[in-house]
């Protein structure tokens, strides 16, 4: 297996549906038309830019057109928790259930992420230690411009959290997913009936609270076995569920993937080994 860092480049008639399997994608697509990854929709005309983590699967649409150019990486060539410091692309680009996974970029920012792109092209080819850390060195520019796009759309967020009542949801959802998993427990915290609950979060996330529970637990159930030593059975118990093959049907009725077969392709982090 393969894991390393790469760049195809494709055309979306040919890639109408597709998983990213073991590794972090960045793509590239202009055109026109809509997709999905998981449970996020969107539309572009020009240009767009989606992040992806192992084994999310990618839907565009049969009228969507365009060329695809893909950066792939696993988390063995770069760790994005263990660089989180410098990138802060965790929770940002990746692994954040509560805001779209793509970005719209302008004129002047594509053509610059894909001269970097282009760069970062030009050293993966040579095998020495040198061109690698450049081309390392590439990515993570990559990754810090793209974070820095995203984030010009978040903080209106953090404008309007004192008067916007669902965004309490997200803190939460943070503090009691692994013992609440019932959206009318977050109704009740909220002083909110069940339906008109369901009705803001989805207006505000896109997304029902039932879908934003459940990729909580997904996603806190993807960090244990990416980055610590835990067994499956412990993992479960860990996540409250009554055992391991409980946890592992349902891990698989998301991602697509068991639990094992998700730690065997993305691996162990670098992580895990240093807070042995």
């Amino acid at each position: 297996m393969e894991r390393t860092c790469r760049i195809t480049s494709t055309n979306i008639a040919a890639n109408r549906k597709y998983s990213t399997q073991e590794n972090y994608g960045i793509t590239f697509c202009q055109g026109s038309g809509s997709f999905s990854i998981d449970l996020f929709n969107g539309a572009f005309s020009g240009n767009v830019i989606l992040f992806t983590t192992p084994w999310q699967e990618i839907h565009f649409s049969e009228d969507a057109t365009g060329t695809l150019k893909t950066i792939w990486f696993h988390a063995d060539y770069y760790c994005i928790e263990h660089h989180k410091k410098e990138v802060a692309c965790n929770g940002i680009l990746f692994n954040n259930i509560y805001h779209p996974p793509f970005i719209f970029p302008d004129i002047a920012q594509q053509n610059a992420l894909l001269q970097i792109a282009d760069q970062l092209a030009a050293e993966l080819p040579h095998e020495d230690n040198y061109s690698q850390a450049v081309a390392r060195s590439y990515l993570q520019l990559m990754l810090a411009r793209c974070t820095r796009v995203m984030v010009q759309d978040i903080p209106a967020d953090n404008a309007v959290q004192a008067h916007h009542p669902i965004l309490q949801f997200r803190d939460l959802l943070e503090a009691h997913f692994l013992a609440n998993r019932a959206p009318s427990f977050y109704a009740e915290q909220l002083g909110m009936t069940p339906n008109n609950f369901s009705k803001k979060v989805k207006e505000y996330f896109l997304k029902s609270p039932s879908d934003l529970i459940q990729e909580r637990v997904i996603l806190e159930a993807k960090k244990l076995i990416h980055l610590t030593y835990k067994s499956m059975k412990e993992i479960a118990a860990t996540l409250h569920f009554e055992d391991e093959h409980y946890f592992s049907r349902y891990f698989k009725k998301y991602t697509g993937v068991s639990p094992s077969k998700f730690r065997e392709t993305v691996g162990i982090s670098i992580v895990a080994q240093i807070s042995m």
